[in-house]
């Protein structure tokens, strides 16, 4: 910024020459008032330093006796003092008219600028320079507001940091500094974890608040006073999201309402909404009847080059009405329910606790990243507002409705998924069953996907209600089979007690929850593509345990790679799980012979079974514990070896939380033969060809016990080598190896 320092005392010259302070000043002083006094930013206006008047600036004389000014020539130089300076300063009507322009466009156009110039008699480089300051007074005022904002945040997190030091300090040996055994052993693997994703979904949420501030400067202007008490509170449980997007808790409880009547429309009606697709049986949306049959604000908004998904099935659970509503309101549990759906959810604000035993009317606001099991589909972030609601005496309503909507200031431009009225009614039909209605209603931004998932994904499968009620079928049939207490013991099972069997399946379900959170695209893991020996492409990863006992302590490297293989997902899955037939691909058993140990069931199909097979070869033998999990959606095969002694002691009944695992296996999916998409609209349906399954193999391998170890090339192609080896078997041995 030019500043004539001439007359400006020494102490006040390095005030004025930081900009930001400068900027930061002429904002506070001028108000929306003075913001149409004209100051060139560049070297071309000369601002008066006399505190006795208004902040003035040169007309475009001034500018022009400047330009032929010559230093050299002492005469021109005096005269150049002596003449007058001329000054210009903006009329009320002049600032009134520039301001009105500048609410509509900040940035006008250069024949903007000459209409406004002629209408109020100025120069057009005067108008100019006055949008010019506006916008830096604007920023500048962003700026001041945005530090405050941080700087408060900031204060928080130090006192959150001295409470934790405190809490450390009083838990320490007083002697030695040591932490006590009492509250190291209090805290759980499963807390720590939490502790961990805890911080990371903060740095997220404040990396979204960035983003927010940057693109849309009404999210951090400042709101009325109740809601900055209630920013107190939410930033508690890392809730300062409803406070962050202006959201007023009367207007979510509106939105929520309106969603749910919107889902009871979607749930119970029948055609023309909803068609049955007679090759596949899925029942399809009519997007035309929903247009006219939905209310206005929530169908007549589309946005540029996005996508609707829209799906609906039934199905009957095995879970209580209590324990089910619970599922849905703990996030915990809702993780735990879909693990190869969900790599990250969180809990971010509590609208409504509601009410009774079953949190009638309770109101929440959640984040979600949803997966599939593959690093080559990106995760789906979404922000919504769930709601649990009763309907009758025997039916509730689990609602989720994004609320990207519900205020102007949000720029939807930083929404790339976005739930319209989802979820599902849930009937209790007594007995401990459940009729489930599940509909799920998406709004996407087109993005890249790999072709050999395009079909399944832009189909609407990928994440559809067929998935999640599938899951959820699955899920609670390994709950009932879990608590059974009818169930054959050592004779047919291998197993001689209850408590063995409960310990050996909750085993099996840490193991596949863990390999779903290994090979996903979620920001979790850092995936490095390498070519295999046969030209497929592996996606690798590493990570370091430091301390977590359910796995081995080390560098873990993960590999991942996913084919397109003509055979059909029944065949595949029943080939994988055959112990007979394991030593034709795992060349880790070196062609020794396989022995089912244990054999216990955790589902009606007969796919759905948690083995522990024993590989006895000439030199050693190895103890497999291998989960099989097949629904309508996906089929898994999960597998780790595990210590002889560790597997007989959760066999007796033992606590298998501190056994450590490293799982790995498969996940197969239909490749889309049924892809046809789940919204018929205007426009013509795209057609498939027929196909077979979508094949994921991942193996994870511990390469060094020491977690300070590098990861070294002789790990990476032990890895490719692995990878290359067991497709080419399993290819060979089902006979496609030209597939």
């Amino acid at each position: 910024m030019g500043v004539n320092m001439s007359n400006t005392p020494p102490h006040t010259k390095d005030l004025f020459s930081s900009p930001v302070l400068s900027l930061s000043l002429a904002a506070e002083t001028s108000g929306m008032e003075m913001a149409g006094d004209e100051v060139r930013q560049e070297d071309t206006a000369d601002i008066s330093s006399d505190n006795s008047g208004p902040v003035r600036s040169r007309s475009e004389e001034d500018f022009d006796c400047d330009d032929v000014h010559d230093g050299d020539d002492k005469d021109n130089n005096d005269k150049n003092r002596k003449k007058k300076r001329k000054y210009h300063r903006h009329t009320t009507e002049q600032i009134r008219e520039m301001e009105a322009l500048f609410k509509e466009s900040p940035h006008p156009d250069e024949k903007q600028r000459q209409k406004l110039s002629q209408q109020l008699g100025l120069a057009p480089r005067q108008v100019k320079f006055w949008f010019q300051n506006r916008r830096t007074q604007i920023k500048a005022l962003q700026e001041r507001h945005e530090n405050s904002l941080l700087k408060t945040e900031l204060d928080k997190l130090r006192e959150e940091t001295k409470a934790m030091r405190e809490t450390i300090n009083k838990s320490c040996c007083p002697n030695c500094g040591m932490v006590t055994a009492t509250i190291d052993a209090s805290m759980s693997t499963e807390e720590k974890q939490l502790l961990i994703e805890n911080a990371k979904l903060k740095a997220e949420v404040e990396k979204l608040r960035t983003a927010l501030g940057k693109f849309s400067p009404r999210t951090t202007s400042p709101t009325t006073s109740s809601a900055g008490h209630d920013e107190e509170e939410n930033r508690n449980s890392l809730g300062f999201y409803s406070v962050l997007f202006g959201l007023d808790k009367s207007r979510i409880m509106d939105v929520a309402n309106r969603a749910t009547e919107e889902l009871i429309k979607m749930a119970t009606m029948g055609e023309p909404l909803w068609v049955r697709s007679v090759e596949t049986g899925r029942e399809i949306l009519n997007y035309d009847e929903y247009v006219k049959e939905m209310a206005a604000e929530n169908s007549g908004s589309e946005r540029p080059k996005t996508f609707i998904e829209a799906s609906r099935e039934t199905e009957v659970v095995f879970m209580d009405l209590p324990r089910l509503l619970q599922s849905f309101l703990d996030v915990n549990q809702w993780k735990e329910m879909f693990p190869c759906l969900i790599s990250k959810a969180v809990t971010v604000d509590v609208i409504s606790n509601g009410e009774g035993s079953n949190r009638n009317g309770a109101v929440q606001l959640m984040f979600a990243e949803l997966q599939m099991l593959t690093p080559m589909v990106p995760t789906r972030e979404v922000y919504f507002v769930r709601c649990c609601k009763q309907l009758s005496d025997e039916q509730w309503a689990i609602v989720d409705v994004s609320i990207d909507k519900v205020e102007d200031n949000i720029d939807a431009s930083l929404v790339k998924c976005r739930k319209r009225p989802s979820g599902c009614i849930i009937e209790d039909k007594s007995n401990g069953h459940c009729k489930v209605i599940w509909v799920e209603h998406l709004e996407c931004q087109k993005s890249t996907i790999h072709t050999m998932y395009r079909t399944i994904v832009n189909s609407g499968l990928a994440f559809g209600a067929r998935h999640w009620i599938a899951t959820l079928q699955l899920h609670c049939e390994r709950l009932v089979f879990y608590m059974a207490t009818n169930v054959p013991m050592k004779d047919s099972t291998g197993v001689a007690t209850l408590a063995g069997r409960k310990s050996i399946l909750k085993l099996a379900q840490r193991m596949t929850w863990s390999f779903c959170h290994a090979i996903g695209a979620s920001s979790f893991h850092t995936w490095t593509m390498v070519t295999s020996k046969t030209g497929e492409d592996i996606r690798i990863s590493s990570r370091k345990n430091l301390n977590d006992p359910g796995e081995p302590l080390g560098v873990i490297l993960s590999a991942v790679s996913s084919v397109w293989l003509p055979v059909s997902t029944n065949v595949l899955f029943d080939f994988l799980r055959d112990e007979a037939r394991r030593s034709e691909w795992d060349i880790m058993s070196s062609g020794g012979s396989v022995q089912s140990v244990a054999n216990l069931a955790k589902g009606k199909d007969r796919g759905n079974v948690v083995n522990i097979q024993k590989i006895q070869s000439k030199d050693n033998s190895v103890w497999i514990l291998q989960d099989s999990c097949t629904s309508a959606y996906e089929s898994m095969v999960v597998y780790a070896p595990v210590e002889f002694a560790g597997i007989q002691s959760v066999l007796t009944g033992c606590d298998s939380s501190n056994l450590a695992i490293l799982p790995s296996g498969f996940s197969i999916l239909p490749d889309g033969i049924e892809g046809r998409p789940l919204v018929i609209s205007s426009r013509q349906e795209e057609k498939y060809t027929e196909g077979g399954s979508l094949f994921t193999m991942a193996f994870q391998i511990l390469v060094n016990p020491s977690p300070t170890a590098k990861l070294t090339t002789e790990s990476v192609e032990s890895v490719n080598n692995l990878v290359s080896c067991t497709l080419r078997n399993i290819k060979t041995s089902l006979q496609c190896e030209d597939g």
